[in-house]
């Protein structure tokens, strides 16, 4: 989540705290296919019973149906995404954050004013053929996994006229167009990146829980912060940087929430705080720095010695 959210974030310099839009409706999207596909009577009468018809999907059924739920919730929320761009990229800086919030928002509340998906009560998803141990651990491979596929896209990507060029957005946006650089065009490709696997690890989730409601399907106080502040925290407009800001941001969370608990979000708005007021780079930003010659950045220090040498 955090990588996929630095590529606007980051990189072009464009904050979306909208993007757990597409994890909410990509879990909808997931849970729609794989009763429709399987169940005769639909996801209408499925929902109607609030959870009291338990049909049984065999096991073919279960993994065919929840492969086909995670391709349709990405490719789903990546149309999405593309339908929010024609309107949303007309928004700049703190507009574009704020607005990408209210297109969560209004989602979710939109969402459960939908029978057809269960409205206030929510959806039980199809029951995971196996043991619950099992379960978790098949369904982290997969969220691995997709994190895994994320990485190696966006390095490959960065690695191409691309990162060049989203971040020429980032840097000035007026003058990357003056040259003839399409921004419409990457910013779109760099939200539709983000989308597609944000609308995956939805219906991932939404199978891991077992059961989704607007509280599970769009947690934007919670999975919506976090991952812009992992990727803050790990430094933003890096490769690695939202992958270790994760991984610190997620320890720091579980040990306030052990050692610290009725004062973890205390402790959580704290380190945010601090984190946006004295250390805006973030851990590899600082690195880079610190130490440019271990990132293959050369520094030019001739001016620094012309100065010394009067």
């Amino acid at each position: 989540m955090a990588s996929t959210w630095d590529t606007l974030g980051g990189q072009m310099g464009y904050n979306s705290l909208g993007n757990i839009t597409f994890f909410g409706v990509g879990m909808y999207v997931s849970a729609i296919v794989q009763i429709s596909f399987f169940y005769e009577g639909g996801v209408g009468e499925y929902t109607s019973a609030m959870g009291s018809i338990k049909p049984e999907f065999t096991d073919a059924e279960y993994f065919w149906g929840l492969s086909l739920g995670i391709l349709a919730a990405g490719l789903v929320g990546l149309l999405l995404s593309l339908v929010f761009s024609s309107f949303m990229f007309g928004l700049r800086g703190p507009y574009f954050a704020i607005g990408s919030l209210g297109l969560a928002i209004a989602a979710a509340e939109i969402t459960i004013t939908i029978d057809y998906v269960g409205g206030p009560s929510g959806i039980q998803m199809p029951l995971f053929p196996g043991d619950i141990e099992f379960r978790s651990t098949f369904f982290y491979i997969i969220c691995f996994a997709f994190a895994i596929a994320a990485h190696f896209l966006l390095r490959w990507l960065y690695s191409t006229q691309f990162g060049l060029a989203i971040n020429a957005i980032r840097d000035d946006e007026d003058k990357a167009e003056a040259m003839g650089i399409p921004t419409l065009a990457y910013k779109r490709i760099g939200w539709a990146i983000a989308a597609f696997f944000m609308g995956c690890i939805g219906a991932v989730v939404g199978n891991m829980i077992g059961f989704i409601d607007k509280e599970v399907a769009y947690p934007i106080p919670t999975f919506g912060i976090f991952m812009v502040a992992s990727a803050l925290l790990g430094g933003k407009g890096t490769l690695w940087g939202p992958v270790l800001g994760a991984i610190i941001f997620h320890v720091i969370k579980d040990t306030a929430w052990t050692l610290l608990l009725g004062f973890q979000w205390i402790a959580l708005g704290l380190l945010l705080i601090v984190n946006i007021v004295y250390f805006q780079q973030g851990i590899m930003g600082w690195l880079q720095t610190k130490f440019p010659e271990m990132f293959g950045i050369t520094v030019d220090t001739s001016s620094r010695e012309d100065i010394k040498g009067g």
